[in-house]
């Protein structure tokens, strides 16, 4: 068991993420957080007029 998890755990390390993945994960997360606390805040807003 310990075996097969020491390779997987190398596997893992050995692939890595392109620059371009790495930069369209953090737009994407950024554009989400926008909306997600824009929606949030247009909300409370709304209920408290």
């Amino acid at each position: 068991m310990f075996d097969s998890l020491e390779d997987k755990i190398k596997q893992d390390d050995s692939v890595e993420i392109s620059r371009k993945e790495r930069i369209v994960k953090g737009v994407v997360i950024t554009v989400l957080s926008i909306v997600l606390f824009g929606g949030l805040y247009f909300a409370v807003r709304m209920v408290g007029t």
